[in-house]
Parts: C-alpha cells; structure tokens; sequence
C-alpha cells in the first residue's frame, strides 16, 4: 500500500456539496456521534466530515481535528468560523511520527479514521494513539477508498488494529468505501 499524503489543494473538491449527494456525513455518523461528546478526527482536510460532527455534539461537545498539512487546518478553521462552529472545533497539527494526543487519553468516545489510514507510515502507531484516547467501548469508525486500497490491505488494516486492542463490531452504512466500526476493548 502506498503511503502519500493527500495533496492540501484536493481539499478543496473533498469538500464539495456534490459530495453530500453520495456521502452525506450527517446521515451517516449520527448513529455514533451524539450531544456532549468528544470526538477525535485525525486527518480531517478540509473538514468534509468535521463540521457535521461539531453539529451533531452540540455545544458542550467538542472535536478535536488533527493534521499534518497546515493549509488543511487553515481551511478547516475558515470554514468552521463561517458555519458558526468555531468554539465546537480544537485543531492540532501533528507531527510526522504523532498524532500528538496524549492528553486526551480516555476521553474520547468517538474516533474518526475516514480515508486516512492508508496514508500513513505506521498504522499500528496509530492505531495505538487511537486506542489510548478513547473511553473503554468507545468506537472508531474506519473507511478506506476502494481505488486506493484493496480488500487484503483493509483487511491488514483492520487486523493491525485489533492487535492495538479493538474488536470489530460491524460495518459503517453511508460510506463509499471499506468501512469497519471497532470498539476499544
């Protein structure tokens, strides 16, 4: 599997309203994200997914949005204040080899893992940052995009992170991709 990290500038058409017409993040993370969460989004871009999440915490809730290209959480930022969800949204840059989130450990009820993963050099690391953030039975909600990644590296994927201390719990309806959801053990 490759590891290249998606361009800043493709951001832009990531977030298109043409998007919602196959992938509509609201339908399809309410099912997980709920009022007064915390929730973790690590490679968010632009925040395709993001803004819909800070809608549906509500405004005791947060999103913690983490990402390595500084464009990516310039626009993500932007856009938040325009939606009015400014104060909903914390973003973080990580660092090649971090996500950086060790003060959120056990906080987390929800992490995003959505068409990241195989951007990364290291997934087990990150699985483990993942892990460690979330609340004991929090969820992550993994995707992948089928023309990126195959059925075996998702599966990989997928394996990697029940070695981090997941288990698997289904499938994430609404999304383009593999999808797993896995709970912290």
């Amino acid at each position: 599997m490759a590891h290249r990290i998606c361009p800043w500038w493709l951001g832009y058409w990531l977030v298109s309203p043409l998007r919602k017409l196959r992938e509509n993040p609201s339908k399809a993370l309410a099912p997980f994200v709920r009022e007064g969460m915390v929730v973790l989004e690590p490679g968010p871009g632009m925040g395709f997914f993001t803004l819909a999440v800070a809608r549906l915490v509500g405004p005791e809730g947060r999103v913690v949005a983490v990402d390595l290209q500084p464009k990516m959480l310039a626009s993500l930022e932007r856009r938040a204040s325009r939606a009015g969800l400014r104060d909903r949204i914390e973003t973080r840059r990580a660092e090649p080899a971090t996500l950086g989130v060790a003060d959120l450990d056990g906080l987390a009820d929800v992490a995003l893992a959505l068409y990241v993963v195989h951007e990364l050099p290291d997934p087990a690391g990150f699985f483990g940052e993942i892990h460690a953030a979330l609340k004991p039975g929090g969820s992550l909600l993994l995707a992948e995009p089928k023309g990126h990644v195959s059925e075996a590296d998702f599966g990989a994927s997928v394996a990697t992170a029940q070695r981090a201390g997941f288990r698997a719990s289904g499938d994430l309806p609404g999304f383009w991709g593999r999808t797993a959801v896995l709970v912290k053990r």
